[in-house]
């Protein structure tokens, strides 16, 4: 299938950062290694300057703009513009491009645009759903679990499964739930987010004076670098930090990142007198990423259970694994998915401060045996969740369609 040519329709894409933006470049980046051409599109809801075409890292990107309206203000009259204004852009990139396939991605409404598109051009569209949006939307309170808005968006994209060619998603979780709303199951195929383990070095030594500038010298250090929503049960794991010192004095916590539960968490550590066991440098530039990894011992992720969380795989446990860290993690469904319970990483149960703290009682106590699990965690990473291997299972869903 050398030569197949692709355009991806897109939510948005770097040069902003994302889970989403970076599984984004993942994807074409090995689909190119593949022989393929990939062309990509962004909806108007991608926001960074107003060029109608950008390059960013070697790949070429045509934005949309959202024609004004003095009706988009209405709930369900925006979507209906993001929609239109893609379908519309699409026609003049297919008509440059030359596709084969188009290949949509979360959310819905790209899935809309392209089915427009593709019946206008005779093309198969591709959609993969990487997330339930309106689930995010319940967290991040935007929305109501059960309101109109929720199942009207849950319709809108069961429409799409169900007109699209083929459907793809991130894991079993969300495959599960598509299949149950009446999706056949062999229309669907997984393609599970990966890392790129090259990228993460195994070994390489803490940086004494960032140790030393974090008061963090002779500290047994949790941590969790990342996007501070509420799912992630980040309060969990600052209340649970005070019973656990009782036992292990020895132990700080170290949260590095920022968003919508920052000052709430700031204010619940000064509440519970942790100011001295707690760290949060906030967001910090990429390149230094690494050197704060490098600091923690256990690395701890204490997401809450919930729609999002029991259906979807995170990434930041798999990017852990590739670094050989030893991960303790809350038993949600996409945590399943990842950690096999005392061979790649430690299991807890969810929301539970006790079941929390034991778990990580005990991983301190199996200490000797970190250096089997670091080997189990990378090798996992290596032989299952890699981009290469992952990005191959496009192969034979393009090839049903042509």
């Amino acid at each position: 299938m050398t030569g197949l040519r692709i355009l991806h329709v897109l939510d948005h894409s770097i040069p902003l950062h994302s889970g989403y933006t970076f599984r984004t470049r993942n994807i074409l980046r090995e689909q190119r290694k593949l022989g393929w051409y990939t062309a990509h599109v962004t909806g108007s809801k991608h926001r960074d300057g107003a060029a109608a075409e950008e390059d960013v890292d070697g790949l070429h990107f045509y934005r949309t703009r959202a024609p004004s309206s003095r009706w988009q203000s209405l709930p369900w009259v925006d979507p209906l513009v993001v929609i239109r204004s893609l379908a519309s852009r699409l026609d003049e990139v297919i008509e440059r491009e030359r596709p084969q396939v188009l290949h949509a991605h979360s959310p819905a409404l790209n899935g809309m645009a392209a089915l427009s598109a593709g019946r206008r051009h005779g093309l198969p569209v591709v959609y993969e759903c990487r997330a339930f949006w309106e689930d995010a939307a319940v967290d991040h309170g935007t929305s109501r679990e059960g309101g109109l808005r929720y199942r009207l968006t849950r319709a809108l994209e069961s429409r799409v499964f169900r007109d699209a060619a083929a459907v793809t998603t991130i894991c079993e979780g969300l495959r599960g739930d598509i299949v149950a709303r009446g999706v056949a199951a062999d229309k669907i195929t997984v393609i599970p987010n990966a890392v790129d383990a090259d990228s993460f070095q195994l070994d390489g030594e803490p940086d004494a004076a960032l140790r030393r500038e974090l008061g963090l010298e002779g500290r047994l250090v949790l941590g969790f670098l990342g996007s501070f929503y509420a799912y992630e049960g980040l309060a969990l794991l600052v209340e649970s930090l005070a019973a656990l010192r009782r036992e292990r004095p020895e132990v700080a916590l170290l949260l590095v990142g920022g968003g919508p539960q920052e000052d709430n968490l700031r204010a619940r550590v000064r509440e519970l007198g942790l100011e001295d066991a707690v760290v949060m440098p906030g967001r910090v530039p990429h390149e230094r990423v690494q050197d704060y990894y490098r600091l923690v011992d256990l690395l701890v992720y204490p997401r809450l259970h919930m729609r999002l969380t029991d259906l979807v795989t995170p990434l930041k446990p798999l990017e852990a694994m590739a670094q050989g860290k030893i991960v303790v993690a809350s038993d949600v469904g996409g945590h399943r998915e990842l950690i096999e319970p005392g061979r790649t990483g430690y299991l807890f149960e969810a929301g539970s401060r006790d079941s929390l703290v034991d778990t990580v009682v005990r991983a301190i106590d199996e200490r000797p045996e970190w250096g089997a699990m670091r080997r189990q965690g990378r090798d996992f990473v290596e032989g299952e969740r890699n981009w290469t291997a992952s990005v191959a299972r496009y192969r034979p869903v393009y090839e049903a369609l042509l």
